[in-house]
């Protein structure tokens, strides 16, 4: 007997289990052998003889069991081995073994025959070979992380233990997960802003060519980008399309906003175009209604450009990079009024509000709308918050306690607070997004929120306003207000002195005195103002500047520095704190500079708060600058603040904003 299977034997009978089945047998064939000796001497003998036989091949019959079942382990090992071997060479899943220094020391071969290097990735570094792996790995569930490696996406698994990473290919995933995002639907809605104005002095014949000539170039545009689109109504179009050629006109930025407007341009028919697009995991109902909102945020931002939304994304803005066309007519101020007279008649209070650090077009549209609700015979409030106003408003609100009629109508949030209830009316004027308001909590007490502003339209909205009249080409919110008085029935209750002064106050800041987003409209309000008894020489006191206000101004603007040409930036000391209003006024004065196209101004406002101030000419859009800073306003004028941050943070922030956007 060889040693190896000796000892394999001996190493069986160690079994206890199997020890006493043996010892019991063998004590039971004595036993036997014992009684049949006993019995006949003969009988004992044979039945000896026959145990010996018996023994004899049960053993023979085990060390075959024995051997085949070695047999079939050695076999069972070397398949099993050469599957490891095998599964090492061949499966799609690269190993890679590495040292306490991230240095590769051994690499199998698949990864190996897919490398192009032509140095030897063996004793290199991980990070050198394997672009974010590193970082991958120090994530808490690297194993869900996907790596790209040469022309192929790897899912990566590591054992810290024992320094390995496996790299599962899982490139045919993720090109069918892209095939189906390439042919994922998207829903948009195209609008022809200005239509209705353009046709309204042509002739039939001069209707028909254009429409025809509109018709060609949408065609030839939806045939290159393999768009569908069918006319719904006169101005308005559906389009059909795939994911990939979406991304295609983002990488053109829309340039069919700009290009429709040119080439109409060219034919003395300026016409612009706003578009809404929607797509993601939502069906096709949703999507078309996601995309009409995206198309209502254009338009309330004054149209000519193009916005696109995941669902459940933030928007992504194209175009919007030059003024809106006047396209208020004197019906729709009409309805507005007539509609807001309804809602102020059915409501037993109406509580009226700003933004946060009211400016003087804030207060002058909050009275205004306070008036129209006094000219109908109803109670209104104006809420201020009196700890967090500027001198110019302090100086306001000095004056306006003189006149009790308007002064006591103002109240502070917690007043209003107490005093509201569901059936109330909320008014928003000169902002629309919640986070700005003087008491942003005050549109959850109610149902009933009407909005009125002059601002460029931005995501956050409130839920389900009843009412909303956002008008980005008007110069101030004052101005739209003042409109709505035309159409207000009253022989009592008339707008006073002091008001009509807020209002046009409003109108004079907001158009920087008539030189920025002025028009007719503008100087037909402040007529009016004027003729129910507006006071220049008391707007001009109130909005005089102190010699300390004028020397901090100067300090930042001495700061100034370009970024990228004509935009320039200046900032406060990280120490100073400054109202926004500074900001505001540095930025006007470095845009009078020469070879400024744009102003940006960073301050500080108080612990928490930075503020940016930005002001254009008209070539440059600040107001998206501002938005991918999470503020807001008009494309010659916006701001914004950011929470918890340094002023030179800031500055950063802006200037990546600001290459972006390729400004």
């Amino acid at each position: 007997m060889k040693p190896l299977k000796d000892k394999r034997l001996a190493s069986f009978f160690k079994i206890d289990s199997l020890n006493k089945v043996v010892s019991l047998i063998i004590a039971i064939q004595i036993s036997i052998i014992f009684i049949s000796v006993v019995l006949k001497l003969w009988l004992g003998l044979l039945v000896l003889l026959l145990f010996i036989i018996m023994d004899v091949v049960l053993w023979r019959l085990s060390e075959r069991a024995s051997e085949d079942l070695n047999s079939y382990i050695s076999n069972l090992s070397y398949r099993i081995k050469r599957g490891e071997h095998e599964a090492i060479i061949k499966l799609p899943i690269g190993i890679v073994i590495y040292n306490d220094d991230f240095e590769i020391e051994w690499l199998s071969p698949y990864l190996q025959a897919g490398s192009k290097d032509t140095e030897p990735i063996i004793g290199r570094k991980i990070e050198d070979v394997f672009d974010g792996i590193l970082e991958a790995m120090e994530e808490e569930a690297p194993e869900n992380k996907i790596i790209k490696w040469r022309d192929n996406y790897y899912r990566i698994r590591v054992e810290e233990d024992i320094h390995v990473i496996y790299l599962e290919n899982v490139s045919y995933y993720i090109h069918i997960r892209e095939e189906l995002e390439k042919n994922r639907s998207v829903i948009g809605w195209l609008f022809l802003d200005n239509y209705d104005e353009l046709i309204k002095g042509l002739d039939d014949r001069a209707i028909s060519n254009f429409n025809s000539l509109l018709t060609t170039y949408l065609s030839n545009w939806a045939r290159q980008h393999n768009i569908y689109y069918k006319r719904i109504e006169n101005d308005k179009y559906l389009l059909l399309l795939r994911h990939d050629e979406l991304e295609r006109l983002e990488d053109e930025n829309f340039n069919i906003v700009n290009n429709i407007r040119d080439y109409t341009s060219k034919r003395n028919l300026p016409l612009t175009v706003s578009i809404g697009v929607s797509y993601g995991e939502a069906s096709f109902i949703e999507l078309a209604e996601l995309s009409q909102k995206d198309l209502d945020l254009a338009l309330g931002r004054g149209g000519d450009q193009a916005i696109v939304r995941e669902v459940g994304q933030e928007p992504r803005y194209y175009g919007g990079n030059t003024n809106p066309m006047e396209k208020r007519t004197r019906v729709r101020s009409r309805m507005i009024s007539e509609a807001l007279q309804e809602q102020i008649k059915q409501a037993p209070t109406t509580y009226v509000m700003g933004h946060m650090f009211p400016d003087m077009d804030a207060i002058g549209s909050s009275l205004g709308i306070a008036r129209i609700a006094m000219m109908l015979g109803k109670d209104a409030k104006v809420i201020i918050d009196q700890e967090k106003i500027g001198n110019d408003i302090s100086n306001l609100l000095d004056e306006i306690s003189k006149y009790h009629e308007t002064a006591k109508n103002i109240i502070s949030p917690e007043e209003a607070f107490e005093e509201i209830s569901q059936e109330d009316l909320v008014v928003l004027v000169d902002h629309h997004k919640p986070s700005m308001s003087i008491a942003p909590y005050l549109n959850e007490e109610t149902n009933k929120v009407v909005i009125i502003d002059h601002h460029r339209r931005g995501d956050e909205f409130p839920d389900k306003p009843i009412l909303v009249y956002i008008e980005p080409y008007a110069s101030s919110a004052s101005e739209l207000i003042t409109e709505l008085f035309e159409y207000v029935s009253s022989d009592s209750n008339s707008i006073n002195r002091i008001e009509a002064t807020t209002m046009l106050g409003g109108i004079i800041v907001d158009t920087n005195n008539f030189s920025l987003r002025t028009g007719s409209r503008t100087f037909d309000a402040a007529s009016y103002l004027q003729s129910v008894g507006a006071n220049t020489t008391t707007i001009q006191r109130m909005l005089k500047e102190s010699p300390e206000n004028y020397l901090t101004r100067m300090e930042i603007v001495k700061n100034m520095e370009f970024v990228t040409k004509g935009m320039a930036v200046a900032h406060g000391e990280e120490k100073d704190y400054h109202r926004q209003v500074i900001a505001a006024q540095a930025a006007d004065t470095i845009l009078s500079m020469t070879d400024v196209e744009a102003s940006f101004v960073i301050i500080r406002i108080d612990e928490e708060t930075i503020g940016v101030s930005a002001r254009s000419l008209g070539k440059v859009n600040v107001q998206r600058v501002m938005e991918k800073m999470g503020g807001g306003g008009h494309l010659t004028n916006a701001a914004t603040q950011v929470k918890n941050s340094t002023i030179l943070e800031v500055k950063e922030q802006l200037k990546q904003a600001i290459e972006e956007l390729n400004i």
